[in-house]
């Protein structure tokens, strides 16, 4: 794989991993070295003695004994991290949002210009969505209640409804989870969300809670990957993610293009997620965790900058995207996928990606560096739900066919983007398709603003099937793929 840039103060976040688990080895064999110094040591100054054969014996059992408390000392198994299972919300129908509605409420408005209004047709039509997708009651209102009350309103029916499928889905009890994190981007109430679930449904007092914000798209990958950390730190637990985006307080009333397109795109959503290390787990659990990274550029100026909640000049609050989100989110997603494919690809990829680079600076300038194919390792991607081109376009860089692209295509367009939990709405896609064997491996790949790129691949443990009958998919996966979604 193609080496990641070097940054100055960036490789001590992408390369923590690696270099703790360097310096265990290294410890770890010195360790080993100056015991077998001591073994030989002692060997001979009992040889020079001429003491009884019996103390040879005791002696290696004693090493033996050193030995097997170093090595799990220094060199400890992370624990096994289960998904036991996953809920994802299926929105109420009254809350569906046409194409017309949603254009003749923005015109009733009389706050957006011609312009504006012909910009968020283009918009909707080449989207890739469905007239099915949804906003929360709050945005369906001339003009829309964006108050802090209703957007507490929307996080009543957006968590509530995916926490109970999951504690049913669970048998699991509200006194039995040790973790909790919640993460929603764009609102951020006092008290916390974490803390309207605690009191919601009567957790512990020592519950374990946190709350995730600003962390874009990719927040819900973050959750995990935390609550992993979390788990590895925390024996025999549970933990608990919710995912969603809160709407409400996130609707752009200003004319500037690059601000419309979240009103556009952006519709309700929500996923519950349960995490374990128990080791009883793995006999019922869905998945295995089998891979995680973090990576993330907004060390970077330009990467920083490129998409950025703000006022305009009229003072009106949104979500500005520029120009350069173009090139810093593939780059973001470039350094992700090298660490990642330097860990989990085979030799032969490594070493055609290796050879087409050399070939290239000094043979043939204008060959084109091979592109690791990562399906000789991943069965089921994951991809980020931005837009039918940003799907097209990471596929075309990892190499996928429309097979491969089908489930974040389908969930876009029947679900629309929502944000960070659009990756569990794709997982439940496959598995309503009983397209999920045991064995396979999914990857789920969360990029958001900061920004941040974050990989998570999953190992199938246990046989799938039946899921076609449970939400968000139930009754309508039949129906999936349509020919020929617009980009």
């Amino acid at each position: 794989m193609e080496s990641a840039p070097k940054f100055s103060h960036g490789d001590n976040v992408l390369h923590s991993k690696e270099l703790l688990a360097h310096l265990r080895g290294t410890l770890f064999q010195l360790q080993t070295f100056f015991v077998l110094i001591l073994i030989i040591f002692v060997e001979t100054y009992i040889f020079l003695k001429g003491w009884n054969p019996i103390c040879h014996i005791f002696l290696l059992l004693s090493c033996y004994v050193v030995f097997i408390i170093i090595k799990h000392s220094i060199l400890k198994a992370p624990r096994p991290v289960y998904l036991v299972d996953f809920s994802c919300l299926r929105p109420p129908s009254f809350c569906r949002i046409p194409f017309s509605f949603f254009l003749e409420n923005a015109t009733l408005m009389g706050i957006f210009d011609s312009e504006s209004l012909i910009f968020m047709a283009k918009t909707l039509k080449s989207s890739g969505q469905s007239e099915e997708t949804c906003l929360p009651p709050a945005l369906h209102f001339i003009p829309p209640k964006t108050h802090q009350q209703e957007s507490i309103n929307e996080v009543h029916m957006v968590l509530f409804p995916v926490m109970d499928d999951l504690l049913t889905k669970t048998h699991l009890s509200p006194p039995d989870i040790d973790i909790l994190i919640v993460n929603c981007s764009g609102f951020c109430p006092s008290p916390s969300l974490s803390s309207i679930i605690i009191n919601r449904y009567s957790m512990r007092s020592d519950i374990k809670s946190f709350n995730l914000s600003g962390m874009g798209c990719s927040a819900s990958a973050v959750a995990i990957h935390l609550a992993e950390n979390l788990l590895q730190v925390h024996e025999n637990s549970n933990a608990v993610v919710l995912s969603t985006e809160i709407l409400s307080n996130g609707w752009y009333a200003g004319k500037e293009p690059s601000r419309l397109i979240l009103n556009c795109y952006f519709r309700m959503g929500g996923a519950a997620i349960l995490l374990t290390n128990r080791k009883e787990a793995k006999d019922y659990s869905k998945y295995k965790l089998f891979k995680s990274l973090r990576t993330l550029t907004s060390f970077d100026d330009k990467s920083y900058l490129s998409a950025m909640r703000e006022e305009d000049k009229d003072g009106k609050l949104g979500v500005s995207v520029t120009r350069d989100t173009l090139q810093v989110f593939p780059e973001t997603l470039r350094i992700n996928i090298t660490l990642l494919g330097s860990s989990i690809l085979p030799l032969s990829e490594k070493l055609k990606h290796v050879i087409s680079r050399l070939r290239k600076r000094f043979l043939d300038k204008s060959q084109e560096i091979y592109i690791p194919n990562f399906k000789t390792v991943i069965n089921h991607i994951c991809l980020p739900v931005s837009g039918g081109a940003v799907i097209r376009a990471i596929g075309k860089v990892l190499k996928l066919n429309d097979k491969d692209l089908e489930a974040a295509l389908m969930t876009l367009h029947r679900f629309g983007n929502q944000s960070s939990s659009a990756l569990w709405y794709e997982l439940a896609y496959f598995e309503a398709k009983e397209r999920v064997k045991k064995g396979d491996k999914v990857w789920q790949i969360g990029m958001g603003t900061g920004p941040k790129c974050v990989s998570l691949i999953w190992e199938c443990i246990r046989p799938i099937s039946g899921e076609s009958k449970k939400d968000p998919w139930a009754q309508v996966i039949h129906q999936y793929p349509i020919s020929g979604p617009s980009t």
